[in-house]
């Protein structure tokens, strides 16, 4: 692909910055970027929760039988 080693050490700067929730590298993220991620973190965190209900429910039912 003919890139540039330090465009691809850029990258993965990027990548891990991200990752760690931080603002990372370069230009700062849009107003809609940002929402974007903040709702695509709640959406992750209502389904985490959502598995956690079902689980319990499961197991509370059969307590009951």
């Amino acid at each position: 692909m003919e890139l540039g080693e330090t465009a691809v050490r850029r990258w993965v700067a990027q990548y891990d910055a991200e990752c760690a929730d931080g603002p990372g590298v370069g230009k700062p993220l849009t107003p809609e970027q940002q929402r974007i991620r903040q709702l695509e973190a709640e959406n992750r965190q209502l389904r985490e929760d959502n598995t956690l209900l079902k689980k319990a429910s499961a197991f509370f039912a059969r307590e009951l039988k």
